[in-house]
């Protein structure tokens, strides 16, 4: 489950997916994180082939296993890995 921040501070997500070749991809994928819960944007940059980088801005934390859901939900890739902002205080 999602925790909405403390500090109302929008929060971003760096995420590298495996498995997408072309616009169509990168559209099924924006669509299912867009559909997840505080998600306010989506922007991904295609590496045909490689580790594509999807980069996510929300207002809560997000969950690591709702994440790899939605990439799964959107076809054939792999959630390789989620890096997320570090703030210090």
């Amino acid at each position: 489950m999602a925790d909405f921040t403390d500090d109302g501070i929008d929060r971003t997500t760096t995420l590298k997916v495996s498995g997408l070749t072309c616009g169509h991809c990168v559209a099924h994928v924006t669509e299912e994180l867009e559909a997840l819960s505080g998600v306010k944007d989506v922007s991904v940059v295609l590496n045909k082939g490689g580790q594509s980088v999807v980069t996510v801005v929300s207002d809560v934390v997000l969950d690591d296993a709702a994440l790899a859901e939605a990439i799964d939900e959107a076809g054939d890739y792999t959630l390789d890995a989620a890096e997320r902002d570090v703030r210090i205080s």
